[in-house]
């Protein structure tokens, strides 16, 4: 836990996390502070970078995504020239969601949505197998989502 935060510092970043789109005026009476007290606080937290950015999450579902595949990547070697040229390529596609430089026995793994299985195929073809650096892959399917969350705990 952060010391530079106090009991009402975490409460406004609780429910902002659940609701980003709540108006000042409601936020204040929610933690039940003056909406400029409120205001003053939020703009700190922005400021000392407690609030990263505030977005809209999107349901992947709605968007014809409805397969999401764990892949784990382990690379032909650890040199800065081979993780650079690796994450640099990795960037570059937009189906994979998250990457992750992994202590254990994989070097990353990626968090990929696709359509559906022939949709994965294709990402694996025309991305995944082409990422520099590459000497094995291995790929997991998630069959449900049992718990999901941005919320970090306050």
């Amino acid at each position: 836990m952060s010391p530079d935060l106090d009991p009402t510092d975490r409460r406004i970043l609780s429910v902002l996390q659940k609701e980003g789109r709540i108006s000042n005026a409601d936020l204040a009476a929610r933690i039940n502070l003056s909406a400029s007290a409120c205001h003053r606080r939020v703009q700190r937290l922005e400021e000392a970078g407690f609030i990263a950015a505030y977005v809209a999450l999107l349901d992947p579902r709605r968007l014809g995504r409805t397969t999401t595949v764990f892949v784990e990547i382990t690379l032909s070697g650890q040199g800065d020239a081979t993780l650079d040229a690796f994450e640099k390529a990795v960037r570059a596609i937009p189906e994979v969601l998250e990457c992750h430089l992994m202590a254990g026995s994989a070097d990353y793994l990626l968090k990929v949505l696709a359509a559906d299985t022939d949709d994965f195929a294709r990402i694996h073809r025309q991305h995944l197998a082409r990422l520099p650096g590459v000497a094995q892959m291995q790929s997991s399917f998630a069959l449900r989502v049992v718990l999901q969350s941005t919320a970090l705990p306050v």
